[in-house]
């Protein structure tokens, strides 16, 4: 993958990014998305465990020395136990909003100061390398519906494959009903818990999350 020294949900983010539509891209979907990208490679890390269905921190110091990772892991250190499913919504736009000032930061991203309706300040973020974000595209529609065995793909690139179709996220062409492409994609999910059977219970779980908040945004839209 190109960008490797971007964690997971920052490449999940700048994947979904909508360069057309960049208000498009800040929605409760891609928020769902990006907190399951931070999950699911804290997960990876084994800084994040799973005590029956809980998603538990591995001790009270450890860091990653990636802001966001640390900041969500002291999120879930200092709240009452949850279980997987709700940490991918819950308070979700902090991360969100975190890896996008990240992003701004690494100059993948640029904020641009305007004004709505000529009076109230605001600010809008706008792609800054597109083709880095293409090449993070057409890597991962490779991983997705390439000739490469699922269990050689990295554990990390698998993860962000699965949870990117599971979110439809739109630059991997539309979802639909495709048989083979719902095989592969539960191959990937199994590929980016392979680390340990544990790890598998929660890729698949933060998986399922993922799949049903965007299922639901779709419902509430029609479409």
């Amino acid at each position: 993958m190109p960008n490797g020294s971007l964690s997971l949900p920052a490449r999940l983010c700048l994947l979904a990014w909508d360069p057309a539509r960049p208000g498009a891209t800040d929605t409760a979907r891609h928020h769902h998305l990006v907190r399951a990208g931070a999950l699911t490679e804290l997960a990876q890390r084994g800084l994040l465990v799973d005590d029956a269905g809980i998603a538990t921190p591995v001790d009270l110091d450890s860091r990653t020395g990636d802001a966001v990772l640390d900041g969500l892991l002291d999120l879930v250190r200092e709240s009452m136990p949850h279980r997987w499913r709700t940490w991918v919504r819950l308070h979700a736009r902090l991360t969100f909003d975190a890896v996008r000032e990240q992003l701004v930061a690494e100059g993948y991203l640029r904020a641009e100061k305007k004004r709505v309706l000529g009076v109230f300040p605001s600010v809008e973020y706008v792609l800054a390398r597109g083709a880095a974000a293409q090449a993070l595209r057409e890597e991962t529609r490779y991983v997705l519906e390439g000739p490469v065995p699922a269990g050689e793909v990295s554990e990390r690139n698998a993860a962000m494959a699965a949870l990117a179709a599971a979110a439809e996220v739109r630059a991997l062409g539309p979802a639909g009903a495709d048989v083979r492409r719902e095989g592969r994609i539960a191959e990937l999910t199994e590929r980016g818990g392979a680390a340990a059977p544990g790890l598998r219970k929660i890729v698949g779980e933060v998986w399922g999350a993922v799949s049903a908040e965007t299922a639901r945004a779709v419902a509430s839209t029609g479409g």
